[in-house]
């Protein structure tokens, strides 16, 4: 079987589906939004910069920007990823036939877009005659699509093209619906990596403990839509009754944003701003955290609360659906409305002192990721979803 990938060849959440394919034995050959590394068992066919992505930060949602614009983009980055929505989408003509005589050479057995913006704007030129599978990921339908008018018409296309369908969530699967999939294609709700390699996973956090004091992480970066201000104003409220705790903040080093919500709070003291952290690292360090937050307005099933939940790390989340279809609140997790520093400040200090609510939450999590997470459960459905679609069967 031939699957043609055209998703972000630098993301990590790439380049773990492409990892999680080994064993399926498929020739796989990627078209990449971005200048990337070669990636082991992939034929990269061509990259394909759409809507300013060489600009733009990784779509696994927590590579940090050039050095050269770190300072700018942080500051800027509502009004860019507002300039992205609104002239990203005038940038796919100029690619549409590059990519479609480049379909047409290859002639896979399907191609699969690993996102719907712009990685799916630009895969709907495939030709007719070639199956299209398209993934989307938790923003995608609730913050990208109505983001203007030529996003939401980009939308509809792509899902009235498609002839099956990857999702995050339920409620995307829904929605896709809504925004123009037929309700009777394919569809599958998996984790946007594939699943969780939880074998993995323990051999890294094997013998890690707990951090003393407790330690707070904030895995999500700087993001348009993440409430790192409700994140940093919680801060102070949580130091008032507990000083010693420390905040690590994970790909907010030389952040400009970041860095002024520190010194304007005056808790340097007790917050790490740390630079991108490679996969396994950022698992060692929900080993060591007593609690995960994660304050998002948009969203579906991030990696890092899957990580969190297995490495019996608590979560706190925004309270939005999507996030409600893994955790119930007080029983395996927290969640808060996302405005509410005080809310946050006292879920954390809950976390702090609930050891009882700890230890149940880490047991019921471990149990719902090996159950509906993990990489052996997911792989055998991603396989038998792509089968449909191998002409040498």
């Amino acid at each position: 079987m031939h699957i043609l990938l055209v998703a972000d060849g630098r993301s990590p959440i790439t380049q773990r589906w492409i990892a999680m394919l080994a064993p399926l034995e498929a020739r796989i050959s990627l078209i990449s939004t971005y200048p990337c590394r070669p990636i082991p068992g992939t034929d990269l066919v061509g990259v394909m910069p759409v809507a300013f992505a060489r600009f733009s930060g990784s779509q696994a949602g927590g590579a940090a920007p050039a050095r050269s614009h770190k300072g700018l983009i942080s500051h800027v980055r509502p009004l860019a990823a507002q300039l992205r929505h609104w002239l990203g989408p005038w940038t796919l003509p100029f690619y549409e036939r590059q990519f479609t005589e480049l379909v047409r050479d290859l002639h896979p057995d399907v191609v699969h877009a690993l996102r719907l913006p712009f990685e799916g704007m630009l895969a709907v030129a495939t030709p007719r005659d070639i199956p299209l599978i398209v993934s989307t990921w938790g923003n995608d339908l609730t913050l990208h699509a109505p983001a203007s008018p030529r996003m939401g018409q980009l939308t509809r296309r792509v899902l009235h093209r498609a002839d099956a369908l990857f999702s995050d969530t339920p409620r995307d699967a829904e929605l896709a619906v809504h925004w123009g999939f037929a309700e009777q294609k394919p569809r599958l709700v998996v984790p946007g990596n594939g699943g969780l390699d939880l074998s993995e996973f323990d051999a890294t956090i094997r013998g890690i403990s707990r951090a003393t004091p407790p330690q707070i992480i904030d895995p999500r970066g700087l993001r348009a839509y993440v409430r790192s201000d409700t994140f940093f104003q919680a801060i102070p409220l949580v130091l008032q009754k507990y000083p010693q705790v420390r905040f690590l903040c994970t790909s907010m080093q030389g952040q400009k944003e970041a860095l002024e919500w520190v010194e304007k709070l005056g808790i340097g003291a007790n917050v790490t701003l740390l630079p991108l952290l490679s996969q396994t690292e950022l698992w060692a360090e929900f080993a060591r955290a007593t609690a995960s937050v994660s304050i998002s307005t948009h969203d579906g099933t991030p990696n890092s609360l899957l990580e969190a939940m297995a490495a019996g790390c608590l979560p706190i989340c925004g309270d939005i659906d999507s996030i409600r279809d893994w955790i119930k609140p007080g029983e395996n997790g927290l969640l808060v409305r996302q405005d509410d520093a005080q809310a946050l400040a006292q879920a954390i200090l809950t976390a702090i002192e609930n050891a009882p609510l700890r230890h149940q939450a880490a047991h019921t999590n471990r149990h719902i990721i090996e159950e509906r997470a993990s990489l052996s459960q997911t792989r055998s459905q991603i396989f038998a979803f792509y089968s449909q679609f191998d002409t040498q069967k």
